[in-house]
């Protein structure tokens, strides 16, 4: 009789297009994989892969197969996760991060994943959006928190909150004292995003303008790196203010008075539709929740000062 492991076995050499991919998404071995589809094949009675240049491909069989295996899939997880107890959903996710979300709420996350899916356990990898987009297309991750929405075919995204992008700087600069022009702030070096991502284009174009001096525009993969520099007064950091909360409070930043606007940035939770995505889908809403609860409170001590 046809087996669950079998047909998700089936289906992930399918969508990954090989028998290795589906190995390491499966965690098991290429010859117990080849195993499966033999079984699979001979309980149907018919050929469902092609496997020429090794890359494997669905025979019309089996793309009419590949119709019912996502079906099938798909009802097992919706199942688990609406009968079954929180502790059904087990496993482990592969979460990708861009680090603004680091200094926020991804610790709270963490926690409430691990209270209420006691069996999950996260897979997590902090990087730049430019370096997790292709990841997760890749299907190297399973869940993304970048800038977004990701757009290629196939993806899902959950928009997560907005962070304005402020310019901050030591007290030592001597800058906190009325509106800053944009002349005065080129006099010194910028520290913001590493470069090919959305901020580090957009405050370079800011700043690309004839009646300026050349910019120091100092980039850095490392937010901490990036507010360490600028609590030394090394320079002016270009970064979300919500992720220096504590330096703002005591006094170690300032907030720069300044008329220039740089569009906030639009975290996304994005995934790879997959009929076995519930798990992900109910991180990626709790995600949401968190995250539009973070930024409510951190507006609401805005207004406070």
């Amino acid at each position: 009789m046809t087996d669950f492991r079998s047909i998700e076995t089936f289906l992930w050499v399918v969508k990954l297009g090989s028998f290795r991919g589906a190995a390491q998404r499966l965690n098991t071995t290429q010859p117990a994989i080849s195993q499966r589809i033999a079984q699979l094949e001979r309980e149907m009675g018919v050929k469902l892969l092609n496997r020429d240049h090794r890359v494997a491909s669905p025979t019309p069989s089996g793309r009419l197969m590949m119709t019912y295996a996502e079906k099938l899939i798909g009802l097992r997880s919706e199942m688990m996760a609406e009968v079954g107890d929180r502790s059904a959903m087990r496993g482990a996710l592969r979460l990708g991060v861009a680090e603004t979300i680091v200094h926020t709420w991804l610790p709270r996350l963490v926690k409430s994943v691990n209270e209420i899916y006691p069996n999950l356990s996260l897979e997590i990898e902090v990087d730049i959006t430019p370096n997790l987009t292709p990841r997760l297309l890749a299907q190297e991750i399973e869940l993304a928190f970048v800038l977004g929405p990701v757009s290629a075919s196939g993806v899902h995204n959950h928009v997560l909150c907005d962070y304005p992008i402020g310019f901050l700087a030591s007290p030592a600069l001597g800058l906190g004292d009325g509106p800053v022009a944009r002349q005065d702030l080129a006099q010194f070096p910028i520290i913001t995003f590493p470069r090919k991502t959305q901020p580090y284009e957009t405050v370079r174009a800011l700043f690309n303008a004839p009646d300026l001096p050349p910019i120091r525009l100092h980039a850095s993969t490392s937010l901490a790196t990036v507010i360490h520099m600028a609590n030394e007064g090394l320079g002016i950091a270009v970064i979300p203010s919500a992720i220096v909360e504590n330096e703002l409070a005591d006094g170690r930043l300032q907030l720069l008075d300044t008329d220039l606007k740089l569009p906030p940035l639009t975290f996304t939770a994005s995934w790879l539709a997959s009929p076995d995505a519930v798990a992900i889908e109910r991180v990626a809403h709790l995600a949401r929740q968190i995250a539009q609860a973070s930024v409510a409170v951190d507006a609401v001590e805005a207004a406070r000062h």
